[in-house]
């Protein structure tokens, strides 16, 4: 792989728990990263990569790899270290390398079996490397010069101004002859009946860490449910909730409330709109995680005016980092907390309100309202204007400002991109929601609202429907299909033609009326858009398209997640299956740990297998949180 591309990583093995991470080759390796040859192997913590080599060879020669077991949180990887075996055709050793992850550590256990009476002696040795890169060197496809290591009585550690990370290896021989690449050695004798092991563990301390690990028992339960005729559900929930229940996170500010980091290995960390959808479509198993989140991102929300952040005062933020990032390639430079989206404060009034009817203790619902009234103050001001719209006025914030935020996702149908600042149809529809849902709930809770800031019950229905009668004039057109909603408007006024997921959004927020979720059900079930995997987040008509491009028509589980959820709200059951049965189809093809995004090729095409984006995050929360959504849809839920 060239320099400077963004490393794949859809072939590695990953064992996790949040905030910590270890991505390895299909044989276990860690292997660096070297110009011409970027990779995102090694162990990762709060964004640094504390270890980007851990090298096992049996008598100085690698084991073949012979086979991976999975169970739980660990991965076992099975080699045959030929070269030391006794005589005979068949293999008589076999190499055992299990590995596991905990919120600040990774272990490995190293065991050696041998089949035979007469003892096997043997030398293994583990070579490591730390070059302490930040997630933007790796993610920018760089490399970082090692750190030279220091030995402990105990082992080694690595040590940077902010990070240290400390090896323990009880009874190795360590070697410190090449200060950055140190060894590991043991040497273990093994016969059959009597294998020999030892571990060795990895122990990380982040001193300005943001975001922390738990290990609480997950608060996702699951009923009973019958999928005899057929497995494929069963098996999606098992591995999606297996991966939330590691992906969950806490502010050290904040340890009892939990929230989902966003996805391995990019985005380890809090995203007001992933954690808030993460957590929505998560409701039907409990609302501890959507009121852990509702509660850390109010206790973020903007309380001032900072054009470098983008800050505005009720406004929820977009994503908290230990550092600022910048990605030189694609022109970012995102301060540490950052409020650049447009989405994520109506949609936390719309997870309040679901979160209340879906049972979360009222006196904690009541005290996150004085937070609804400021993101709805910040709401009734956009929608007063006109409708919400983003701009980014710092030259190197993200350029657009919704779920999809790569820089060419607003364009027209002949590839032409949009000019802001941008209105999104689904930001609309959440804003519509939030209006409503507000209401509904200052009303159940007596709570007056501002007058002067309209949020008052009867002033948010009001601004609820100005904006649905504005957007039905605005945003509707037709082409030789029929009727669609535009993805947007842009900074004229005029609406941005071209065919997309976003409307997949609308139904069932209220936006609509139930003739015009007719016509949407039957737009996103149309080929051009659905794919047989999912939905394809730009339709196959637009000169823009093609199913490796991130916004421009790949397939994202969640977003066809939030259509299903929508189209079963607003009665559209058939439509809501066949895109479920695409989800799961997809999900089938990835082992049932559905990542970030993957291509938008159609499911009748040569291969009956959704095709991996290879650079996609894997697990991703709001990909493994929309398995409640495909059950729901099938009736098993």
């Amino acid at each position: 792989m060239s320099e400077h591309l963004q490393p794949f990583l859809h072939d590695l093995e990953l064992v996790f728990r949040a905030p910590t991470q270890a991505w390895s080759g299909p044989d276990g390796q860690i292997r660096r990263s070297a110009p011409g040859r970027a990779t995102v192997q090694g162990v990762l913590h709060s964004d640094v990569r504390v270890l980007c080599e851990a090298v096992l060879t049996v008598d100085g020669a690698e084991a073949e790899p012979a086979g991976t077991l999975r169970e739980g949180g660990t991965v076992t990887f099975v080699g045959l270290p030929r070269h030391v075996d006794q005589p005979g055709a068949d293999p008589t050793v076999r190499l055992l390398r299990t590995r596991s992850a905990e919120p600040g550590s990774v272990s490995e256990t190293l065991e050696l079996r041998c089949a035979t009476t007469e003892p096997t002696t043997a030398r293994l040795s583990v070579t490591l490397s730390s070059d302490m890169a930040a997630m933007e060197v790796i993610k920018s496809g760089g490399t970082s010069d090692a750190v030279p290591a220091v030995r402990t009585p105990s082992g080694l550690v690595w040590t940077t101004d902010d990070v240290t990370a400390a090896v323990e290896a009880e009874g190795a021989d360590v070697d410190l002859a090449d200060r950055a690449r140190p060894v590991l050695r043991w040497t273990l004798t093994a016969a059959a009946g009597r294998p020999a092991r030892v571990t060795w563990r990895l122990v990380v301390h982040d001193s300005i860490a943001v975001v922390t690990g738990v290990r609480t028992p997950s608060p996702l339960v699951v009923p009973a449910i019958d999928a005899s005729a057929d497995l494929r559900p069963r098996r999606f929930l098992d591995q999606s909730l297996a991966d939330l229940d590691r992906l969950r996170m806490a502010l050290p500010s904040l340890p009892d409330q939990e929230f989902l980091a966003a996805g391995a290995p990019w985005f380890f960390t809090l995203f007001g709109r992933d954690s808030l959808w993460a957590a929505r479509f998560l409701l039907p198993l409990g609302t501890e995680l959507a009121e852990g989140t509702l509660t850390v991102l109010a206790s973020l929300q903007g309380t001032a005016d900072d054009p470098a952040s983008q800050e505005e005062p009720g406004k929820i933020l977009h994503e908290l980092r230990r550092a600022a990032l910048t990605l030189p390639s694609d022109g970012l430079a995102l301060p540490p907390v950052y409020y650049g989206t447009v989405d994520a404060t109506p949609l936390w009034v719309c997870v309040l309100h679901d979160a209340w009817r879906a049972g979360m203790p009222t006196e904690n619902v009541g005290r996150l309202l004085p937070h609804a009234e400021r993101a709805l103050a910040w709401t009734v001001a956009r929608a007063r204007a006109g409708y919400l719209a983003y701009q980014d006025t710092t030259g190197h914030g993200l350029a657009n400002q919704g779920w999809k935020d790569s820089g060419d996702s607003i364009q027209l149908r002949d590839g032409r991109l949009a000019e802001g600042p941008i209105e999104l149809c689904e930001v609309q529809a959440y804003a519509h929601e939030a209006l409503v849902h507000g209401a509904d709930l200052f009303e159940a809770f007596g709570h007056p609202g501002v007058d002067a800031d309209g949020t008052t019950p009867d002033a948010l229905r009001a601004a609820a429907a100005d904006l649905a009668e504005r957007f039905r004039r605005d945003f509707w057109l037709e082409d030789e299909h029929g009727p669609y909603v535009a993805i947007a408007l842009d900074g004229r006024g005029a609406p941005v033609d071209t065919v997309t997921s976003n409307m997949g959004h609308l139904p069932g927020t209220g936006l609509l009326r139930p003739d015009e979720e007719d016509v949407v059900a039957r737009r996103l079930v149309h080929p051009e858009l659905s794919s047989g995997f999912g939905l394809r987040t730009m339709a196959t008509s637009s000169a823009g398209y093609w199913p490796l491009k991130y916004h421009g028509g790949s397939v994202w589980a969640h977003d066809t997640a939030i259509a299903v959820r929508g189209l079963l709200a607003s009665g559209h059951r058939a439509q809501a299956q066949l895109l479920a049965e695409g989800l799961l189809r997809a999900a089938e093809s990835f082992g049932y740990r559905v990542p970030e995004l993957y291509s938008g090729d159609p499911a009748t095409g040569p291969t009956p297998h959704a095709l991996p984006y290879p650079a996609a995050c894997r697990p991703q929360a709001w990909s493994a949180a929309s398995a409640v959504v495909v059950a729901q849809a099938l009736g098993l839920l």
